[in-house]
């Protein structure tokens, strides 16, 4: 067993602060022996701040993780469409040659061109040409990511290209509440983001990131509400509960998350559970043997955990008595 402290040096040392930055991929699953072990993903989280990451938080309680396409939501609501786009329209019109005077919250065209006595349309067009370059033709994203945020970035040109309401839709979508696909045709996007596409709409999230300053992305997963059967008492208002085929197939999210590490680029994923994943074999790790043989090290040494393994145990110290060893003992293949 890892002691958090250590792990968390380790893991910002050796990922943050340089490894992921520099546009690496990793999955790791950390088991804690008990609680919430001193607040675990609240010291990563706030680690990765420090080194420009945008960090996101997927509560098991809160969202139905069982969904691709809900945790990507979930990931949505917690990020500044806006402002993101509003760092790459500024990037667009520095790179037409065109930087916003004096940081003005002035982005419009209109007020650069009356700045720069320059014709409206031809600097628009300067600057269009820039957000195609630097936004449609990156191909790291999917088509229909690069759409939306070409549209968030042309809205925040006030132009008239991008009405109020599109952009409006654009960020239903990208949330989940957008009740009619059918709204954004204007805008070229013509599928809702579901199971099919979610997982590659997180990968483009995080290359988006990058292009706005970003070091990456990190998101925190918090799986250890699955141990909480539909019966348990002192449930919260809007908890979730999960069945044991609802646990599989979030562990099937998770084994493609694994296995399309290669895809993607300045993304670490952490996942936290209790330690019924590793002992319970109805609702741990044990239910859904693809995930199991992908994370389990094939050689391990019994009393020492390796903190490059994709599963680690943490807990308050690095104790490995017998009585830890019995309480988070790694279960026979």
């Amino acid at each position: 067993m890892i002691a958090i402290d250590e792990y968390i040096e380790f893991f910002e040392a050796e990922y943050l602060n340089s490894y992921v930055s520099s546009g690496g991929a990793t999955v790791k699953f950390c088991v804690s022996r008990d609680g919430d072990e001193g607040g675990f993903l609240k010291q990563i989280g706030e680690r990765a701040k420090r080194h420009g990451y945008q960090v996101v938080n997927v509560d098991a309680a809160l969202a139905k993780v069982q969904m691709i396409e809900q945790v990507f939501f979930s990931i949505a609501r917690q990020i500044d469409w806006h402002m993101l786009a509003n760092r790459s329209a500024r990037a667009a019109a520095a790179a037409a040659g065109y930087p916003v005077p004096n940081d003005s919250e002035d982005l419009s065209v209109a007020t650069l061109s009356f700045y720069y006595a320059v014709d409206e349309k031809e600097l628009n067009r300067d600057i269009n040409r820039q957000l195609q370059k630097l936004i449609f033709r990156d191909y790291a994203m999917v088509q229909e990511f690069r759409i939306a945020m070409l549209r968030l970035c042309q809205y925040e040109l006030q132009t008239g290209q991008v009405s109020d309401a599109e952009r409006d839709s654009i960020d239903a979508w990208l949330t989940g509440t957008l009740r009619q696909i059918s709204l954004l045709k204007t805008a070229r996007i013509f599928r809702k983001i579901a199971r099919h596409n979610a997982r590659q709409m997180i990968f483009s999230l995080s290359r988006w990131l990058v292009l706005d300053g970003y070091a990456g992305l990190v998101i925190l997963f918090d799986l250890r509400q699955f141990a909480k059967g539909r019966l348990t008492e002192n449930l919260q208002p809007g908890e979730m509960t999960y069945s044991r085929s609802a646990i599989i197939d979030a562990y099937e999210s998770l084994r493609q998350l694994v296995d399309n590490s290669d895809e993607f680029s300045n993304l670490a994923v952490i996942v936290l559970a209790g330690p019924g994943f590793l002992t319970d074999p109805s609702r741990g790790v044990s239910a859904y043997q693809a995930l199991k043989l992908r994370i389990f090290d094939e050689v391990r040494d019994r009393r020492l955990d390796n903190p490059y393994a994709a599963l680690v145990r943490i807990g308050a110290s690095s104790d490995t008595d017998d009585g830890v060893l019995a309480n988070l003992a790694w279960p026979e293949r």
